[in-house]
């Protein structure tokens, strides 16, 4: 049995990872939990075959952190859970002293680099690098996790995030899907498609887009900011504000969550990944990919691992909005040969590196590996062995 503890299943690449790999966990057989506050993705992970249980996960108060051990603690016993694996740091805290209290293994799944201006806040971070195994999504947090946390080198797998190749299939992209797209985002037909998707939050590099966009002196095209502002109306407002300021109403469009990423991506003639901090993985860059787009994305962090810079797109100095417009005028001039290379080699690479079922696969070996070294006590659920193997009853 599998429990897998995060704040909420809401949106985001943690969430996306922990839905998969439940799925994943109950398709091999083995019990598969998810704990959490709850959100729109809990209805796809029990439709997978996962339980989940509703804690105050997402919580930073101290105090229902405390109160959150015993609750995980309860659940570990009650399901006889083998493995726990936490997602995100306060949640984990609260997971880590359960598991440690029930004799069960702990794995966490290190997910970005996370700030760490002062002691407190490195302490803070800890708790992710304290794992009986640490899974990162790339080798720069791999590095990270060992140079910054001085974490046994031997502890950490470096095991890519993977994507739905089936959802993410131009092929099965209907043209009735993209009729209604566009027609929900007033695209005109023939003006080409810049496309930044990812939530509104300072680091995604919204604000170097529309200075890009801005630089070129063209408004011969439409750049669309897709994701939810998650509570960030001033930041919203100044991104309404820049756009105003700059004259581009007409030409940059902010637009709400999106239920339809691969239309989306398909109906993109570019998408940006314009992170000015590193990301840890870039999930964005793989989607593009696999949906044959070019991506320019910035030169830091795992964008240099999902980026093949000048094969399946570019890669930029983060921050700077003039190389940001070069690259849009270079993959917009694109001519129809030289933009079908790059759809296949983009989707080459992505089908060969990035499958979901190569990360699901590689995240159940390391639960094998964790209770091959120190089985817990008690008899796995299911007719499979499961992730303890051949453990004592």
């Amino acid at each position: 049995m599998v429990l897998q503890v995060l704040p909420g299943l809401v949106t985001g690449g943690a969430e996306r990872g922990a839905v998969d790999v439940a799925q994943a966990i109950a398709a091999a057989g083995w019990g598969s939990l998810v704990a959490s506050s709850g959100g729109p993705m809990v209805r796809e992970a029990e439709r997978g075959g996962a339980t989940h249980i509703a804690l105050p996960l997402d919580s930073k108060n101290p105090f229902v952190m405390r109160a959150n051990i015993e609750r995980l603690h309860q659940v570990i016993l009650q399901h006889k859970v083998d493995i726990v694996h936490a997602r995100s740091r306060a949640p984990a805290w609260s997971a880590l002293f359960a598991a440690r209290r029930a004799g069960v293994r702990f794995v966490t799944t290190f997910h970005g680099t996370y700030n760490f201006s002062n002691p407190a806040k490195r302490w803070y971070n800890s708790v992710m690098a304290r794992g009986d195994r640490i899974i990162t999504a790339s080798r720069f947090i791999a590095e990270h996790v060992v140079k910054e946390y001085h974490a046994s080198p031997s502890l950490v797998r470096h095991i890519p995030r993977g994507i739905d190749l089936d959802r993410f299939d131009p092929a099965k992209v209907s043209g009735t899907r993209l009729a209604t797209l566009a027609r929900e985002w007033r695209l005109a037909d023939g003006v080409p498609v810049v496309m930044l998707p990812g939530r509104l939050t300072r680091w995604k590099g919204q604000t170097v887009l529309i200075d890009a966009i801005a630089q070129r002196g063209r408004k011969d095209l439409r750049c669309l900011l897709v994701g939810s502002d998650q509570g960030r109306g001033a930041y919203r407002r100044e991104l309404e504000q820049r756009i105003a300021s700059h004259g581009l109403e007409t030409v940059v469009h902010i637009i709400d969550q999106c239920n339809d990423m691969p239309a989306a991506y398909k109906l993109a003639d570019l998408v940006v990944s314009a992170s000015t901090d590193p990301e840890a993985f870039g999930r964005v860059s793989v989607e593009a990919q696999a949906m044959g787009k070019p991506i320019v994305a910035t030169d830091h962090g795992g964008s240099r691992e999902t980026v093949l810079d000048g094969e399946t797109g570019w890669l930029i100095q983060p921050g700077n909005a003039r190389q940001l417009a070069q690259a849009i005028d270079a993959a917009l001039g694109l001519d129809t040969e030289a933009r079908a290379a790059i759809a296949s080699r983009a989707m080459q690479f992505v089908r060969e590196t990035f499958p979901k079922d190569l990360m699901c696969a590689r995240t159940l070996d390391v639960y094998r590996e964790v209770l091959a070294e120190n089985p817990v006590r008690h008899a796995p659920a299911g007719n499979d062995p499961g992730p303890g193997g051949q453990v004592a009853a």
